[in-house]
């Protein structure tokens, strides 16, 4: 199925990349450039939705329902 939208966006993205043969460090450092730039003009900072340092490790999957379900090799035993 071809979407005109996404085959837009694939070709910007594609000629972009290749203005840095493909070079994924340049790219990057082009993006952040760019954000660096519309940071100052719009007086606005971009954020990162990175997990921040102190936030509690993932919770351990639940314990099966019926008791002939087994845990994946590795999982925690469950606690009763």
């Amino acid at each position: 199925m071809n979407d005109p939208i996404v085959d837009e966006i694939r070709k910007i993205r594609d000629a972009h990349a290749a203005r840095f043969d493909y070079d994924l460090d340049a790219i990057y450092r082009d993006i952040k450039e760019r954000e660096k730039e519309w940071e100052e003009k719009l007086g606005r900072k971009f954020v990162s939705y990175a997990a921040c340092p102190d936030e509690p490790a993932p919770t351990p999957p639940a314990a099966p329902v019926s008791a002939n379900a087994t845990l994946p090799e590795g999982s925690p035993a469950p606690r009763h």
